[in-house]
């Protein structure tokens, strides 16, 4: 066999596979003597010729096999799992980035499918699927008592093809239908932008260019602002991302620590015990970072988040992230080992994660340095979705300022829009508004 490691976020509805890293092989260590094991085995065995001689009809032995491996590992841990030929196959192409579905990341939870999160710019994300939605039907079929793999299976379809999702969220008091057309989701890790002084780096997934898209945003927003010293810093939006490579979750922390550990891993077989550290140079040069996460925010991002919070080299403000802290190794497997024909793939739980401080966020999740829950739209606002306002320059006859220059009262009124443009962003992102203020308050706190 051989294997390589995952520090996965959830189930794949739309296919992403997460975070993986090489190891090396797992010893094996038996806790039991090898008479017991082996009449286990038999006992297995004999269960599966009877079931296969004497079933009512006729069954697939390869597909029995790969039922009772899937129970098997289904029976361990949310995260583990056998994956079959096919699927295997499919699962190579999506850790690149693109691949077919609906655009969810799920986890499975009191026997339905629960969303993690809905991945930008996706058809479940332009349907208004929600984090923390729990998918009861697909196309009126009830998946309660199937696997999270069976139920995925129900998701997924042809590019173009329509599947209709039952969904039970918690504030309506009736299911939700939800009818989405299925597309080729091709994912962009990073999208780097400006607000006002403040650059924003939003990452959807830790994939193979998520580095590459930060380091070449970052460099062209900096380049067009004048330089590193006309930007307040920089807010890391980590919402609804459920994960990815670790290589690149390690390798985004490192973007902006100097020195110590990012992340440890650490796991019965001391193959999976490692330690991540950083190494010199921080592209934002010491300039304030906000971390933002939500309930949506799981594995590699927690592992971004816990890090620059560990280092106090960023504040994290949202709401607590998912808690997937485990790590799942990936082991080729095959019909034939010698030329891995039917290569299928055993998604194993092999260890837990640390932040550098020793935490484990298992099932904890990080929980942010100042929570702000993202607010709905003001009731009070006028029919444009603005409050009115007016002020002394409304009057009629009123006077002018003659205290400042023409160029001083443009460079006033620049910094004025600014401000009004975050402030107008409270009526479309809470969260996100709340981090641009901190930033230029941390940022003006730094100049002093």
């Amino acid at each position: 066999m051989k294997p390589f490691s995952l520090a996965v976020a959830a189930g794949l509805a739309s296919g992403i596979v997460t975070a993986v890293f090489l190891t090396g092989a797992l010893s094996a260590q038996e806790s039991e003597p090898k008479s017991n094991v082996y009449q286990d085995l038999d006992l297995f065995a004999r269960t599966f010729e009877k079931i296969r001689n004497q079933y009512v009809e006729e069954v697939d032995s390869l597909e029995l096999i790969h039922a009772a491996l899937n129970g098997m590992l289904s029976s361990l841990d949310p995260h583990s799992a056998f994956i079959p030929p096919k699927k295997y196959d499919e699962m190579q192409v999506k850790t690149k980035g693109e691949f077919g579905g609906l655009g969810i990341e799920v986890t499975q939870e009191d026997g339905y499918v629960k969303v993690i999160t809905p991945i930008d710019d996706t058809p479940a994300d332009k349907a208004g699927i929600l984090a923390g939605d729990f998918i009861t039907h697909v196309d009126g079929e009830s998946i309660l008592g199937m696997t999270l793999g069976e139920a995925v299976d129900l998701l997924r379809g042809p590019v173009g093809s329509e599947v209709v999702v039952t969904i039970w969220r918690e504030e309506e008091s009736e299911p939700l239908e939800v009818t989405i057309i299925r597309e080729t989701i091709k994912l962009t890790a990073a999208r780097v932008r400006m607000e006002g002084d403040a650059i924003v780096v939003r990452i959807t997934t830790f994939s193979g260019q998520t580095l590459v898209n930060v380091q070449d945003g970052l460099a062209k927003e900096i380049e067009e602002a004048g330089g590193i010293d006309f930007v307040n810093g920089m807010i890391l939006d980590l919402r609804n991302n459920a994960g990815g490579l670790l290589d690149q979750a390690v390798s985004v922390a490192d973007a902006f620590l100097d020195k110590g550990e990012i992340v440890s891993t650490r796991g019965r077989a001391k193959t999976m015990d490692d330690r991540y550290n950083a190494e010199q140079g921080d592209l934002m040069e010491g300039k304030p970072i906000i971390v933002l996460v939500n309930g949506g925010s799981a594995s590699a991002s927690e592992i971004v988040a816990g890090a620059l919070q560990d280092h106090r080299r960023a504040v994290v403000v949202g709401t607590k992230s998912f808690g997937k802290g485990s790590v799942q190794t990936l082991f080729t497997i095959g019909t034939d080992e010698n030329t891995l024909k039917e290569k299928g793939g055993l998604r194993l739980t092999t260890g837990r994660y640390y932040t550098p401080s020793g935490r484990s966020i298992q099932g904890l999740g990080i929980s942010p340095d100042i929570i702000v829950e993202q607010l709905p739209l003001s009731e009070f606002e006028g029919e444009d979705g603005k409050k009115f306002s007016y002020s002394e320059t409304d009057l009629r006859n009123s006077l002018e300022n003659d205290s400042i220059s023409e160029e001083e009262r443009l460079q006033l009124e620049e910094e004025i829009k600014k401000r009004e443009a975050a402030a107008e962003l409270r009526f479309e992102d809470y969260q996100l508004a709340y981090a641009i203020d901190l930033l230029y308050g941390l940022s003006f706190a730094q100049s002093m």
